[in-house]
């Protein structure tokens, strides 16, 4: 073989071997892609507020990352972004528009029935009878349940507090169950137990009036409940925890939260001290599951059929003790695995 020859062997030698290494390159690292377009529409609080908003995002991103679907998100800043931020999910002929969280609900129902050949999903919401508008709800009366008797069974001085962003029925659902849980406690302990922030009796409680991260409000009923007794907070309104840990700091009480949404310990660290568990609406799950449906081939026609997350389906849950596990006695990790069971299997009411 002559100096030219082996020069042009070589040559091609080299092209096949990065032509090889571009396609072994391709077959591992090419991500999936499909022709679905899947967008979110937040309420107020932001993307990234490490709660339900955040949540639904997280959801959105692993079908991205999973499934190859499109995306397109839009930003609710106030109550006066619902509509047109709907609708610019409308113009981008999305195949499914997601809004999130109960104050959507209206705006929703309507661009659903607007727009009766386009799919919507409404988180924490409910639908006027439209078949192009699926909910998706959670019975989170059931996980709250067992933080109520978690932080009754757990309080020192047997006075635990919630409170709320909003009175409506997706937040005060955690603080029914919340407060039975307690009161739970306290008829199979004969520990008297009090619970502020919210009786589920009467319907009446601590509100913010808004879900504004951290806000003076929030810690001035956080700082009013621990000057009222209470060692164990939770806060059912995004955000708070920043508020919460700093009216328990300031108070200088040993004092935990207990997180709502997602598990606090893992998306906010700093307060995984302070952190004695977390109610997981696990909406990640939910919208995942709906979207990986509804893009695959051959998938089903898209109807207006409920998602209900419960503790049964794993669509809801207490997160892991964390630091805190060494502290909760042995004793009441097996009452909650009971109530637990009891709660599945339907032989307890988490509302009474």
């Amino acid at each position: 073989m002559n100096k030219i020859s082996r020069n042009a062997f070589k040559g091609l030698a080299a092209a096949a071997i990065a032509t090889l290494a571009l396609t072994g390159c391709s077959s591992t690292t090419a991500a999936p892609s499909l022709n679905y377009k899947a967008c979110g529409v937040s309420d107020e609080g932001s993307w990234k507020d490490k709660s339900f908003n955040e949540s639904v995002l997280d959801g959105l991103n692993k079908a991205k990352a999973k499934l190859g679907v499109k995306l397109n998100t839009a930003e609710s800043k106030s109550p006066e972004d619902f509509v047109p931020n709907l609708q610019a999910m409308v113009d981008a002929k999305c195949d499914v528009i997601i809004a999130v969280g109960f104050n959507l609900v209206d705006a929703v129902n309507k661009a659903a029935e607007a727009n009766p050949k386009m799919n919507f999903v409404t988180v924490d919401g409910w639908s006027n009878k439209a078949t192009n508008l699926k909910p998706v709800t959670y019975s989170m009366n059931q996980s709250a349940y067992l933080a109520g008797y978690l932080a009754a069974g757990y309080s020192k001085t047997h006075v635990v507090g919630t409170y709320g962003g909003m009175k409506i029925p997706a937040v005060t659902d955690y603080m029914d169950g919340f407060y039975y849980g307690a009161k739970a406690f306290e008829k199979a302990s004969g520990t008297a137990t009090k619970v502020l922030g919210w009786d589920a009796v009467k319907k009446t409680g601590d509100f913010m009036g808004d879900f504004v991260p951290n806000s003076g409000v929030s810690k001035t009923i956080a700082a009013n409940q621990v000057k009222g007794g209470a060692d164990v907070i939770m806060p059912v309104a995004g955000d708070q925890f920043g508020a919460v840990s700093a009216a328990i700091k300031e108070a200088k009480v040993d004092g935990v939260m207990i997180g709502v949404d997602k598990d606090i310990a893992k998306t906010s660290p700093q307060y995984a001290d302070m952190v004695l568990t977390s109610v997981e609406k696990r909406m990640t799950n939910a919208v995942y599951d709906i979207v990986k449906q509804y893009s695959a081939k051959g998938a089903p026609a898209f109807d207006g059929t409920a998602y209900v997350g419960t503790l049964k389906n794993g669509g809801t849950d207490l997160s892991p003790f964390g630091t805190f596990d060494s502290k909760v006695s042995a004793d009441l990790k097996t009452a909650l695995a009971k109530l637990k069971t009891g709660i599945m299997d339907g032989s307890i009411n988490p509302l009474q």
